[in-house]
């Protein structure tokens, strides 16, 4: 498996190899070993999502407080997703940065998004497939968005295909006030939190 850390610092993009034959095919989406060796500990699941949408359609950008935050190991395994991570962690030295990854079922990328880094998706196709695993379960009161068409933001969603978004991520505050009225998460309590995933508390 192929491994990369993204522009955003505790963001990465896994890259398995895809043994086809004549039958279809094999991949092995996620694999721990190559996973504690990216990131310094293994993915704690409490939860598995799945969801299909449209094309056009952004789920984001969402982030948890932290602690403890939520860990997310996202794959495609039909259609086509642009996955988008922005650091949003208040005092990292990359706040602000955003990077992008194409997920599809043909190289089988995923992405691991790390506790505090934002995260949104686009479908690109009809019938979108997300599947993702997840360290903690879903807690409402801790889950926050941030509106992924914010223009400080500037995310790289495709300009020919029109965002479809539900109505509480269009109400979401942008980035400058979420951080005005102390929304998102400190770099500080996020290192933390990492420390103590690599301790294995």
């Amino acid at each position: 498996m192929d491994v990369r850390e993204l522009a955003v610092p505790g963001a990465f993009e896994f890259t398995p190899r895809v043994f086809p034959d004549d039958r279809g095919l094999f991949v092995c989406p996620y694999q721990e070993e190559d996973f504690v060796k990216a990131v310094g500990h293994p993915l704690r699941l409490a939860q598995t999502n799945h969801s299909k949408s449209r094309r056009g359609v952004i789920r984001g950008l969402h982030f948890a407080d932290v602690p403890p935050g939520q860990g997310k190991y996202v794959y495609c395994p039909q259609g086509a997703l642009l996955d988008v991570v922005v650091d949003i962690r208040v005092g990292s030295p990359t706040f602000g940065m955003v990077d992008a990854v194409r997920l599809d079922p043909v190289e089988f990328r995923a992405v691991y998004v790390s506790e505090g880094i934002g995260h949104a998706m686009m479908a690109l196709e009809d019938d979108t497939v997300i599947s993702y695993l997840c360290s903690t379960p879903y807690n409402p009161g801790a889950e926050h968005g941030l509106n992924p068409l914010d223009p400080e933001l500037d995310l790289p969603w495709p300009a020919e295909i029109e965002a479809v978004l539900s109505d509480k991520d269009r109400a979401a505050p942008g980035l400058t006030e979420a951080r005005t009225i102390g929304l998102l998460p400190t770099y500080e309590d996020c290192l933390a939190r990492y420390q103590q995933l690599r301790a294995g508390s």
